[in-house]
């Protein structure tokens, strides 16, 4: 889509410079001429011809040849049905955070979105709260992600690479730290991370840490085969993500003991707790223990 869009633009570039330099040809030659007196008939033939040909034919003429090039390019970047039907993923926006689903094969993840390429993806969009918008500038297309409306843009990456997407629409106050780590790979590559991502086999956090965990952070974050919230990030592959709060901090070791610490600080008016009344040690353990998640 980004290189239909390029063409696009730089086709109507090429047109509105030609058009500029024919027109400050004519008004040079305009300026230039020298005057002549044509009688009353001759006049009107003269006010008819440029009427006919600079007001009708020629506006006319330029309106098909633009729309002769759009129509076949718009149409290339609509998701019209397929030979072979496209990769489905959904994706849902929240404040301020990314979730990530892929249906075909149960996998769901968070802030991170993994793509085949060589192949057309259909990325079903909506929003939980307000109005977000996706966005990968790299890969082109930018769509309204809008409450109790599913929204859906076709993207194709042609070669592996790490995109940066973004919401591009002002969604709150921290609007700004909802990143999108978006990866291209091969299509081997890809089908592999599918797989160690659709059977992850996670051992439970044991001793008091683990039911401190089950007790606040599962209840509101899924962790395959441990817990099964479904009101904040996935959590089942934390471990391999690149950053945590969608961007804010990379994710280093030690981070995720910050990020449990200072979370409100780091992205403040986030929607989890403060974690002050916790053990510790326990907390300690929890981020220990997720940084192990890592399919």
């Amino acid at each position: 889509m980004a290189r239909e869009v390029a063409l696009l633009w730089w086709a109507m570039c090429a047109f509105a410079t030609l058009v500029l330099v024919v027109v400050t040809a004519l008004w040079l030659h305009a300026m230039r001429r020298q005057p002549r007196e044509v009688d009353a008939a001759r006049a009107r033939q003269l006010t008819l011809r440029w009427l006919v040909g600079g007001g009708l034919l020629l506006p006319t003429l330029s309106i098909i040849v633009l729309l002769a090039f759009g129509i076949p390019i718009g149409h290339r970047m609509l998701p019209l049905p397929l030979d072979e039907p496209p990769l489905r993923i959904e994706v849902v926006g929240h404040q301020w955070w990314w979730e990530v689903r892929y249906p075909e094969s149960g996998v769901v993840t968070a802030n991170q979105l993994h793509l085949p390429t060589g192949r057309p993806v259909d990325l079903d969009v909506s929003s939980a709260d307000v109005i977000h918008s996706f966005w990968v500038p790299r890969l082109g297309g930018k769509i309204d992600m809008i409450p109790g409306r599913d929204n859906r843009i076709r993207l194709q990456a042609d070669q592996p690479g790490v995109f940066r997407g973004q919401c591009s629409e002002f969604c709150g106050t921290q609007h700004s730290h909802m990143i999108l780590d978006v990866q291209a790979h091969s299509e081997d590559d890809f089908q592999a991370w599918l797989q160690a991502r659709s059977e992850p086999q996670i051992s439970p956090l044991p001793g008091p840490a683990g039911e401190a965990f089950q007790a606040r952070c599962g209840q509101c974050h899924r962790v395959a085969g441990v817990s099964d919230g479904e009101r904040a990030p996935d959590l089942s592959d934390i471990g391999s993500r690149k950053s945590l709060g969608a961007g804010v901090l990379s994710n280093e070791p030690g981070a995720l003991l910050r990020w449990l610490h200072e979370h409100q600080r780091l992205k403040p008016g986030n929607a989890m707790p403060l974690h002050d009344d916790l053990d510790p040690d326990h907390l300690s353990a929890i981020a220990d223990w997720l940084e192990t998640l890592a399919p």
